[in-house]
Formats: C-alpha cells, sequence, structure tokens
C-alpha cells in the first residue's frame, strides 16, 4: 500500500527533517509544486528531486548539495533510538497536573505515530519509561509494588494499552527495574520490620528462621558503613542511597525467585526490556559481584525471552562500566560522552579537538567488541539525573551548539538515549526535581494536558520555545533534532556501523570519519532484524512499510529465516560506507577529501545537517562546511 503525500507536507518534510535550516531554501523552489507520491513511480517525483537535490550557489559557483526526500530504512532489532520519558511530568489525562499512562499514550504520535510516510513525529522508536510500580515519592525508585502501576499513573490495563498502542508503531518498550532496594514501605521490609521490633528475645538466627523477609534485606547488629538504624529495635539496615530505600540482599535465593517473578510478570505483559538502576551498587565496591549478578538477570531475562533488551546503568568511567559487558547485558549508558564534562559538551563547546570524536568512537567499539561481540553500546547526553543541555553553553552560537551537541549524541553507534524535553532545548539544573520539569508542550501551564511538575520543584523559566511554537519554526531546535533522527532511521550503518577516523583531514575543527559494515555484517543484522529490511520506505516496499517482521510481511515481503542470512538482498540494507564530516567551530570550514583516497568514492553530499540557513557545498571533493555543520557522503 502506498500514501500520497501532498506538496504542503512535502515542505515540511524538507523544512524540518531533511536539512535543518538548509531547507528552508528548498521550499521555496518553484519546481516544488503538485502531488508527489513516496516510492511511487518517477512519473510523480522525478520533477519534484531534481529541484530538491542540486541548488547553484550564486555567491561562489559552486553546488550545494540538496537532499531528496529518502526512504527510511528503520531495521526491528537492538539498535535503535530511544525517548526516555517521565511519566509523572509528560502529559496529564485526568487533569490533576500530574502525567500518567494514558496521557503518554495519547501522546505516542509525538514520539512515533507508527506512519514513515508522514514527518510529524520524531521518528524515535523506542521509550524507556522511568520507574512506575507504586511508590511513596514523586520519582518512584523505592518501590512499595514490583507487579502493579502507581495510582498516580493508571493501572495496569492502562499499561497494557500502552503496550498495545506502542508495539502497533513499531516501537519498543522498556520500564526501569529497581533491583538494589526497595521501599520501607515494601511489604517485605515492613513485615521484617515488625518482627524484628516484636521479638526482640529472639537472636537473629532465630528471627530470622522464623520471618523469611528478614533475610531478604541486610540486617545487622552493628553499625557499619552505609547502614541505618531500624527505629524500635537494636538492628541497623544497608540503605547506601536514602534510609527510605533498603538495600536488598541479592545473595538470597528466595530474592532471586521473586525478582525473577518481577521479570517474567513485565515479560508477559509484552514489556521488550529493561534499564537496570544503579547496577555499581549492587555490591557496593565489588565490580566482580556486580557483574555476576547482572549476568543472572540477564541469563534469567533471556530464558524467558530470547529478544530482551537490556541496559545498564553503570555511572562510573569507562574502564569500569565496559567491563560490565562480561555479563553478556546488552548495553551500558556511555557516561564518557555525556553530561556538562563529558566529550560531548566538550565537542560542542570547542574546548575538545573536533578529531576526539573520532578516535574515542574507534576506542570504545574497539574496546566492547572485545569483550562482548553482541555489545550494543548506549550513547546518551543527558538524562534525569543530569542537569539539562540548554545550561551547558553561553555566548554566542548557544543555540548552535545544543543543536551539534544532540545531533553528536545521535550519531554514535548502538542504541542513542534521547531525554524528554532536550529536543525543545528545555532547561533545569540544581536539585533532581528541576531537572524533570513538565515537558513543554504549550507555554501555558494551564492548558490541557500540562503537567505541574514535582512539588519541590523550582520556578523557572525555560530559554526556548515550547513546541507548539518550535513546530512552526524550521530551524528550531526541534526540527534540527527531527533531522538527525531521520538521519539515523534512513541509514542503519549509523547505527551498527564501525568508526574509521581519517585522522590526516581531520583536526581541531573537523572530525572526518567513515562508518561502515561488511556485507557479511549487514546480512547479519538484516537476518536478526527478521526481515529482508525493505518495509519501511519508498525503495523498501512503500511509503508506510512496517518495521519489524510482521508489518514487513505486508508491506516489503515474507520475513526472512534468519538462520539463512545468505538469501538476504543485501542491497535493502542501504550503503554499506557512509563519509560523515563535522565542523565544530563556529566559522565555516573547507576541505579537499581527494587528499585521502579512501574518499575516492565519494562525490556527492547525500544529507547534511545545519544550524542556521547556511548549506553545505562540494566541488571536484572539495566541501565547504558552514559553522557546525555536518554533511553526509555515500
Amino acid at each position: 500500500m502506498r500514501k500520497e503525500i501532498s506538496a504542503a507536507l512535502l515542505s515540511v518534510m524538507i523544512a524540518s527533517t531533511l536539512i535543518a535550516g538548509c531547507g528552508k531554501a528548498a521550499t521555496q523552489n518553484p519546481e516544488i509544486d503538485g502531488t508527489v507520491s513516496s516510492g511511487s513511480g518517477q512519473e510523480n517525483s522525478e520533477n519534484a528531486q531534481s529541484g530538491l537535490s542540486v541548488q547553484e550557489n550564486a555567491q561562489n559557483g559552486s553546488t550545494a548539495q540538496k537532499n531528496a526526500a529518502p526512504s527510511l530504512n528503520i531495521l526491528d532489532d537492538k539498535y535503535r533510538t530511544t525517548y526516555e520519558v517521565f511519566v509523572y511530568s509528560f502529559y496529564d489525562s485526568d487533569k490533576d497536573g500530574i502525567g500518567d499512562l494514558k496521557g503518554l499514550t495519547q501522546k505516542l504520535d509525538y514520539i512515533n505515530d507508527g506512519d514513515n510516510s508522514t514527518d510529524t513525529d520524531l521518528g524515535c522508536n523506542e521509550i524507556w519509561l522511568m520507574p512506575i510500580s507504586p511508590s511513596p515519592t514523586y520519582h518512584k525508585y523505592d518501590v512499595i509494588d514490583y507487579k502493579d502501576i502507581d495510582p498516580e499513573y493508571g493501572t495496569l490495563e492502562d499499561f497494557d494499552n500502552l503496550i498495545s498502542a506502542c508495539h502497533e508503531r513499531g516501537v519498543n518498550v522498556i520500564i526501569d527495574t529497581v533491583f538494589n532496594h526497595t521501599s520501607v514501605e515494601h511489604p517485605w521490609f515492613t513485615e521484617a520490620s515488625e518482627f524484628l521490633r516484636n521479638h526482640s528475645e529472639l537472636t537473629f538466627d532465630e528471627a530470622a528462621e522464623q520471618c523469611p523477609f528478614i533475610n531478604y534485606y541486610s540486617f545487622d547488629t552493628e553499625k557499619k558503613d552505609g547502614y541505618e538504624p531500624l527505629p524500635g529495635t537494636a538492628y541497623f539496615y544497608e540503605a547506601r542511597f536514602w534510609s527510605g530505600m533498603p538495600d536488598l540482599n541479592l545473595d538470597s535465593d528466595s530474592v532471586r525467585a521473586e525478582l525473577k517473578d518481577v521479570l517474567k510478570f513485565w515479560i508477559d505483559r509484552g514489556v521488550d526490556g529493561f534499564r537496570l538502576d544503579a547496577v555499581t551498587s549492587y555490591y557496593t565496591g565489588e565490580d566482580l559481584k556486580n557483574t555476576e549478578f547482572l549476568t543472572w538477570i540477564n541469563d534469567t531475562a533471556k530464558e524467558l525471552n530470547p529478544s530482551v533488551y537490556i541496559v545498564g546503568e553503570a555511572w562510573t568511567s569507562s574502564a569500569t562500566y565496559t567491563k560490565y559487558y562480561k555479563s553478556g547485558v546488552d548495553s551500558f549508558f556511555d557516561f564518557d560522552y555525556a553530561g556538562s564534562e563529558g566529550l560531548i559538551a566538550g565537542l560542542a563547546r570547542g574546548t575538545t579537538p573536533a578529531e576526539k570524536f573520532g578516535t574515542s568512537l574507534m576506542v570504545t567499539e574497539h574496546t566492547l567488541s572485545q569483550i562482548n561481540e553482541d555489545a550494543v553500546d548506549a550513547p546518551f547526553y543527558t538524562n534525569h539525573d543530569m542537569a539539562r543541555s540548554a545550561g551547558y553553553f553561553t555566548g554566542k552560537g548557544t543555540e548552535d551548539k545544543i543543536k551539534l551537541a544532540g545531533a553528536l549524541n545521535l550519531l554514535m553507534s548502538g542504541n542513542a538515549f534521547v531525554y524528554y524535553g532536550e529536543e525543545l532545548g528545555m532547561k533545569g539544573s540544581g536539585k533532581d526535581e528541576n531537572k524533570r520539569a513538565p515537558m513543554q508542550w504549550t507555554s501555558d501551564p494551564k492548558a490541557e494536558g500540562m503537567c505541574k511538575g514535582p512539588t519541590a520543584m523550582d520556578s523557572f523559566s525555560m530559554k526556548y520555545p515550547a513546541l507548539d511554537e518550535q513546530q512552526e519554526d524550521p530551524a528550531s531546535i526541534y526540527n534540527y533534532f527531527k533531522s538527525a533522527i531521520k538521519l539515523r532511521n534512513m541509514y542503519p550503518v549509523i547505527a551498527r556501523g564501525t568508526t574509521k577516523e581519517l585522522e590526516d583531514l581531520s583536526g581541531k575543527e573537523l572530525c572526518v570519519m567513515l562508518r561502515s559494515v561488511s556485507e557479511e555484517e549487514a546480512a547479519k543484522f538484516l537476518a536478526e532484524a527478521g526481515s529482508t529490511g525493505v518495509g519501511n520506505g519508498a525503495e523498501a516496499g512503500g511509503a508506510d512499510g512496517g518495521n519489524d517482521a510482521e508489518t514487513g510481511n505486508e508491506a516489503g515481503g515474507d520475513a526472512v529465516n534468519t538462520s539463512d542470512a545468505s538469501a538476504l538482498d543485501i542491497s535493502a540494507f542501504g550503503p554499506l560506507q557512509l563519509l560523515v564530516i563535522i565542523n565544530t567551530s563556529g566559522e565555516e570550514q573547507t576541505i579537499d577529501i581527494s587528499a585521502d583516497e579512501r574518499c575516492a568514492q565519494f562525490g556527492a553530499i547525500d544529507y547534511q545537517l545545519m544550524t542556521s540557513d547556511s548549506c553545505a557545498s562540494i566541488e571536484n571533493q572539495v566541501i565547504t562546511i558552514p559553522a557546525y555543520g555536518i554533511v553526509v557522503l555515500k
């Protein structure tokens, strides 16, 4: 089935998705007229694309490359673009000021509408839900019941409806899983505590024998580091984060049986994976024991569902968190690149040489592959525990740097994570509540669906406009993020390829790198995706083709037997190699790529991300790139 795209919709696609800023000129081309069928024959698209592919630059006589409207090619595997949602602050469906699951379901079209012929959604194809289980706190990282939904957020039925709506759109859902500790209000802890209070005459061993829940936690008669007094008793309990979060005894077979049941409960409800909270704290200061427990989680979850995706939060340096890949867990967040002092922010500020991006990616990819050949990196730029990126930069070019930093995150290989509101340049720093402010659908805090935010959140104004205003501005942060995500969705090699920095071409202002996969690797990725990879766009079975095996059958042919990768049409993967050039400086840069023989095949710019109305140009392999610009050649 093919869907017709109006000229007006095509203009929006070009302006907001294909070239941030650059697309403005393209939409003014008089040759774009009438109705263009996405993926239809040349009779409808040839003229429109000719007006987009090349535009003469009157100032220097060079050829400024424009993008035609290329199709998406989204594979259904673990290499995704994931949108982190704090439900409390996202969208309120029942007018109590608190976001909820029904509200998120109502706003799914914002994240991904499931229709690849439209350009009104972000294009993310996975959602990470911060904790949704019952909890006495707004953040819900202290769980009372692992197998239920917090009443503030709705019901299990609401959750089931959300899962169904996501899966209809080809969007996976992973949930935050807090196995290091529970709430002091969890029945396991309250029963253990009450028993110890009421049976002071018993020794600890006698009490534990009569009340099994005592061994669910770590109690002691001596005050140790990280332990809190248990009121009304002579005991102390381990609580490394806060007195309201008692640490579980993860050596207990009974606890592990409970946690296995938790994993099964959510997998049975259709959850696609788990984000593991605070994995370095399972056994404080004991990386080997943490890895052993992570191995248990990974093996247990994948016995229940072999395709489940797991990503761990190991907030430490890469020297430590890369070792955790020995557990078999798919991903760990790449903290070296994130936050105000991470590599991405340094590149955007210009305090870190551009060439460092390529060399760092090479090291990261090589390190992970040596530890676990199936490792999937988890790049991110900000999250709910970090100040938002709008506060990272000051002075001239601040908005440009915010855009560039977001693109750098999305250009990394692996499963890239975006924190809600970063695509709008939302503010938020200081205490955690400020970092979890209401999603800025509109600047009117009393508008329908707007959340009030955490009670203790400070009052502050946002620096950049809300979504309703940014949607109308082709040069907005929002539309730039959409462009960056679109690039990731067009070319599977972006997320799945291996990086090779071209050191002779790279330097302080420019990073020049190849992103490549071999034919064998492409075949493997297509096979693991469970389809030919051709259900996702014009050249791949129709504009509305699915991005999973089931919808791929309708739009792009039968699903492929994953055991026979040789039967795959490798061309369905798209380009096996891209040349990416990034200008991290505030000045226009010119580079002659013919100086490196590995660039001989690259003669035209296929895609560009610009933070302004300026466009890149190429003539005889000499490329001019505006400030903070990114160009991709295939």
